[in-house]
C-alpha cells in the first residue's frame, strides 16, 4: 500500500502538469477576485482579529501603516496563550523562549531581531533597529543588550502551560511537524492607509522545541515579509525553512510587479514551491496573505485550513483561505 506521503507526492506532480492548469483555474473561482480594493485595509495570517482590531484602531484614525502593523502584532506578542508568537510562546529543546521579528516601511527601510530572549516585543525592537541604527539585523545577545539599552524591560517568558509542554516533549524528544497544528503559527502583518502607505511586520517564537539558535523565516525580509511602497506587501506562515528556500513574500511582490492580482501571485508561488519541493509539499504547510497598492488582498495555502484575518470596509472579518490541495 502506498504511503499518505507518497500519495500526496504523486498528486503534487500530477496537479501541476499542463493538463490540470485549467482545473486549478476552475477551483479558485470562488474566490472573490475585485478589481478595485479599499482604503485603508489591513491583513494578518491565522484568526487574529484583535491584532487586526488593533491595527484598524490605528489605520481608521487617519494614521500610519507603520504604527498600525506595530500595533496589531504586539496583541499576540504579550498574549500567554499564544504558543508560538512572544510571551507564551513554545521553547526550544533546552527550554528557552527565542523570539524573531521582522517590520518594513513604506520607504522601503527594514529592520529585524532574531535568537532575541527575555523581551516581550520583539517587533518593537525590530523597529527600533530600522529607525535608530545603522543596521537592518541584530542577533542574540547584541539584540538584547540594544533592546535593554533603548529601555526594553527583561522579563520570563516561560509560562506556566508552556513550561508543561516542554516537559511532556522531553519524554520521547521528537518532532514531527503537524500541519496546521498550532492554527496561530506566526503572525505576519500588512497594511495600506489611507495615504497608499504600505508597511508589514511578522513575528514569532519559531517552531516549538527546535535546536537552539534555529531562525525561520519571519525576521528574514524577503521571506517572512517583504513591502514595497510601489507594489504591494506579503507575509508568510508555516514551515520556515520552506520559505526560507524560495523567498516566497519577495516572489510574490515581484509577481504583483508583473501584473498579477495578489491572489493570483500567491498561487503562482505555493505552485512554484510544490513543483520545487513536491516531498516536503506532502507533509508541511506554507501560506500567505497579500495587499497591493489597490488596497486588494489575496491569500493562498499549500494545504486545507489556513484561514487569515482582514479588516476592510469597516468589517474584522476571518476568512478560509484556498489551497493548492484539496480535503
Amino acid at each position: 500500500m502506498k504511503s499518505r506521503r507518497d500519495f500526496l507526492h504523486q498528486s503534487i506532480l500530477g496537479s501541476l502538469t499542463a493538463g490540470t492548469l485549467g482545473f486549478w483555474a476552475k477551483a479558485t473561482e470562488w474566490f472573490d477576485v475585485p478589481e478595485k480594493g479599499a482604503f485603508p485595509v489591513v491583513i494578518a495570517t491565522w484568526d487574529n482579529q484583535k491584532a487586526t482590531q488593533a491595527a484598524w484602531d490605528v489605520l481608521s484614525k487617519n494614521g500610519r501603516s507603520l504604527d498600525a502593523v506595530e500595533a496589531g502584532v504586539r496583541i499576540p506578542e504579550a498574549d500567554p496563550l499564544d504558543t508560538s508568537v512572544g510571551y507564551g510562546g513554545f521553547p526550544d529543546r533546552d527550554g528557552n523562549v527565542t523570539l524573531d521579528a521582522c517590520i518594513m516601511d513604506e520607504f522601503g527601510n527594514a529592520g529585524s531581531v532574531n535568537f532575541l530572549e527575555h523581551i516581550m516585543h520583539p517587533i518593537s525592537v525590530a523597529r527600533k533597529v530600522m529607525e535608530e541604527t545603522p543596521h537592518v539585523m541584530l542577533s542574540g545577545s547584541g539584540a538584547l543588550e540594544f533592546a535593554l539599552s533603548k529601555g526594553f524591560i527583561k522579563e520570563d517568558l516561560l509560562t506556566e502551560v508552556a513550561r508543561e509542554a516542554w516537559e511532556k516533549w522531553k519524554i520521547t524528544s521528537e518532532y514531527k511537524p503537524v500541519i496546521n497544528i498550532e492554527r496561530h503559527d506566526t503572525i505576519g502583518m500588512v497594511a495600506i492607509d489611507a495615504q497608499r502607505r504600505i508597511a508589514g511586520a511578522c513575528s514569532t517564537s519559531g517552531l516549538a522545541f527546535k535546536i537552539r539558535g534555529r531562525v525561520g523565516d519571519s525576521p528574514i525580509i524577503g521571506a517572512g515579509m517583504f513591502a514595497d511602497n510601489e507594489v504591494g506587501a506579503a507575509a508568510a506562515t508555516g514551515l520556515g525553512e520552506m520559505v526560507l528556500r524560495t523567498l516566497g513574500s519577495f516572489l510574490i511582490v515581484e509577481e504583483m510587479r508583473r501584473g498579477k492580482h495578489p491572489q493570483k501571485a500567491a498561487e503562482e508561488v505555493i505552485r512554484r514551491l510544490a513543483r520545487k519541493y513536491p516531498k516536503d509539499c506532502a507533509d508541511n504547510q506554507v501560506g500567505y496573505v497579500v495587499l497591493d497598492r489597490k488596497g486588494r488582498h489575496g491569500a493562498y495555502s499549500l494545504h486545507p485550513g489556513f484561514n487569515y484575518s482582514l479588516y476592510q470596509g469597516g468589517q474584522n472579518l476571518v476568512v478560509e483561505a484556498g489551497s493548492l490541495f484539496a480535503k
